[in-house]
């Protein structure tokens, strides 16, 4: 896969450096889920590259893949922030997630195997534990549910369209969103499971637009605070669990 760069090139990495690429792209995109990045971070390559143990070749690879996808910005000399979308294509991407999201539920009213229904119950189950822990486990969970609703289609193009608009949905929501409604989350998700089991897709279609909808109205009101923080502070726990192994503190400069 080709992914292009802060100076408009285009380079080609082999298969492992591939690999560690999309590992940086899937910790960066569960970063700005879980609202640990927020709009207008700085994501240098050094950075990147040291913190994931990459060269700078593969991480400027991974910042032009999420770059393409809309959550980074490659600027000029190679600076890499966290997109700020604005009011307009923030409504915009949650249209579009609308509509994808219906096909997804008519795919699947009345089509869902007894296995596919107990991995949804049960991933609606795991949402109910996390409420009143986490914020970020709750918003991970919230924005998996609907990932793993367009991967039960088997339609491989509705999925990755799905899953893209999806973490876009979660860089707007860093932006401008209010905290995180687990309770609503929870039986929203239930009720269309129902709905899909049912096999009523008017209804699951219409439950799959209000719920999106409330979840567009309950965002898009506050602009993002200012901070200054460090990116290997914020980076470390995602590359600890993709290196398999507990990161090493990083020494303070004195």
């Amino acid at each position: 896969m080709a992914g292009s760069t802060a100076t408009g090139k285009t380079r080609t990495l082999g298969g492992a450096g591939e690999d560690k690429a999309g590992t940086i792209c899937r910790a960066i995109r569960r970063a700005i889920v879980e609202r640990a990045l927020r709009p207008g971070d700085r994501l240098p390559e050094d950075a990147l590259g040291e913190r994931f143990g990459v060269s700078r070749t593969i991480a400027r690879h991974a910042l032009g893949q999420l770059g393409s996808e809309g959550l980074v910005d490659l600027r000029r000399n190679r600076i890499a922030v966290v997109a700020t979308p604005s009011m307009e294509e923030a409504r915009d991407t949650f249209d579009i997630r609308i509509e994808l999201e219906r096909l997804v539920v008519k795919a699947l009213a009345g089509r869902l195997e007894p296995d596919q229904i107990a991995q949804l119950r049960a991933h609606v189950e795991a949402e109910q534990a996390a409420r009143g822990g986490s914020e970020a486990t709750s918003i991970r969970l919230a924005t998996e549910f609907h990932v793993l609703l367009a991967e039960m289609t088997g339609k491989s193009i509705l999925t990755r369209y799905v899953n893209e608009v999806s973490y876009r949905c979660g860089l707007m929501l860093s932006a401008f969103s209010r905290p995180h409604s687990s309770e609503c989350a929870v039986s929203e998700h239930s009720e269309i499971i129902d709905a899909l089991i049912a096999g009523d897709s008017e209804n699951a279609m219409r439950l799959m637009s209000t719920h999106l909808e409330d979840v567009a109205e309950r965002a898009l009101l506050v602009a993002p605070e200012a901070r200054s923080r460090d990116l290997m502070d914020i980076l470390a726990p995602y590359a600890e669990e993709a290196a398999g192994s507990p990161a090493r503190p990083r020494r303070t400069k004195r």
